[in-house]
């Protein structure tokens, strides 16, 4: 098996890792602190945009830069080395790329696709969660009436990444409720500025701060018919298959920041010295470095797996959901313990291990909790018994 990189991919994987040494690394720890930094960010996007980094797997056609879902893993990864804030929007705005490319019309794709490839579009949302439908998505009540040639929306999504500089959002209403749970669910393409879309406080968060995460609320909001994005009722199909995408890209960022943090420890403990001896000479350190470094790259080798099976157009659920858990578990345990290598300093606001500790415990949880990843990964693996 070959597991080299194309010269497209090695060029793109460069690409990304200049950039966010260059320009992201230098105001990460700004955008972290302070809540007046958004043009900062949005800035940042813009040129992500600019370098073709918004729409990887998206046609050319459309904008796109057709690299395909190993690229797409790649630049997530090292974007978040240097901030986990711009690599979730990065990862979600293309993720909202793909599902307008898979399941949108011609004229929604020439519509939409180009504005978010291009930066004319800071982000794109997807707007699934609800307070009491986020594991369990199927048992959303936000709800799309058909009225004349409009629909109505009524109801509240939560946790949305990027809503308050958002162009466009992906949101699933349900549109018949006489079905059983989960199959009358319909997707809808909603632009921002639309009468009824209100977009609430940002929440403040333990981590990834420079990144919006907000309440949606959708009031008597009207959108055309032609607003519905696929077959009616499939909805929750369309959710289930772009989740899976979506897990590549927590992934791929949970491994960007969890590397970063052990690098930055292995440079600490060649020069700090204890005992009369740098801490790198010391055989528990050694072996905290090769059983971490061990686990961060066996993450690495399950994303590209799974990137890899996505981008043959085979099923990659399992795939997916394996590489999700296991990358964001590896990443939680190498900040700990690169902040651990550290010692007290790593404790302090000083140095950026604090960060990278607060940023990535969310990947755990979010585009579908380790916990969830389990559910998938065994009914997957008793599916192909049956």
């Amino acid at each position: 098996m070959d597991l080299s990189l194309t010269d497209e991919q090695t060029q793109i994987r460069d690409m990304a890792r200049r950039f966010a040494e260059t320009e992201l690394a230098p105001c990460a720890s700004q955008l972290d602190r302070k809540d007046n930094e958004r043009p900062i960010l949005l800035a940042n996007l813009k040129k992500l945009a600019e370098l073709g980094f918004m729409g990887l797997n998206v046609a050319a056609s459309y904008g796109g830069a057709e690299a395909g879902t190993v690229a797409f893993s790649l630049a997530v990864t090292e974007v978040a080395r240097a901030c986990a804030s711009t690599a979730v929007t990065l990862s979600v705005t293309n993720m909202v790329a793909e599902v307008i490319q898979a399941v949108g019309s011609e004229p929604q794709k020439k519509r939409y696709l180009p504005k978010l490839c291009s930066g004319e579009y800071s982000a794109g949302s997807f707007c699934l969660s609800e307070a009491g439908a986020g594991s369990d998505p199927a048992a959303m009540t936000t709800r799309a009436i058909p009225d004349g040639d409009t629909w109505v929306l009524n109801g509240r999504k939560m946790w949305i990444s990027s809503a308050e500089y958002a162009g466009v959002f992906v949101v699933w209403a349900v549109t018949d409720p006489t079905q059983k749970k989960g199959k009358g669910i319909s997707c809808f393409l909603v632009e921002a500025g639309t009468p009824g879309l209100i977009i609430e406080r940002g929440e403040h968060k333990m981590g990834q701060n420079a990144s919006a995460t907000n309440g949606v609320i959708f009031e008597n909001c009207r959108v055309p018919r032609d607003a519905l994005m696929g077959r009616l009722n499939d909805g929750f199909r369309i959710a289930v298959g772009e989740l899976a995408g979506g897990r590549i890209g927590i992934g791929s960022l949970a491994l960007g920041v969890g590397s970063a943090a052990m690098d930055y420890a292995r440079r600490y403990i060649t020069e700090r010295k204890q005992f009369d001896a740098t801490i790198a000479s010391m055989q528990g350190p050694q072996w905290m470095l090769a059983d971490t470094y061990t686990e961060l790259e066996a993450a690495r080798l399950l994303l590209m797996s799974a990137a890899a099976t996505k981008e043959k157009k085979q099923p990659f659920m399992k795939q997916a959901a394996m590489a999700k858990l296991y990358a964001t578990e590896a990443a939680n345990r190498a900040c700990y313990t690169a902040l651990q290598l550290l010692g007290g300093i790593g404790y302090s606001r000083e140095y950026p291990l604090e960060r990278y500790a607060r940023d990535v415990r969310v990947t755990t949880i979010y585009e579908g909790s380790s916990e969830i990843q389990r559910v998938i990964i065994a009914r997957e693996l008793l599916k192909e018994i049956a």
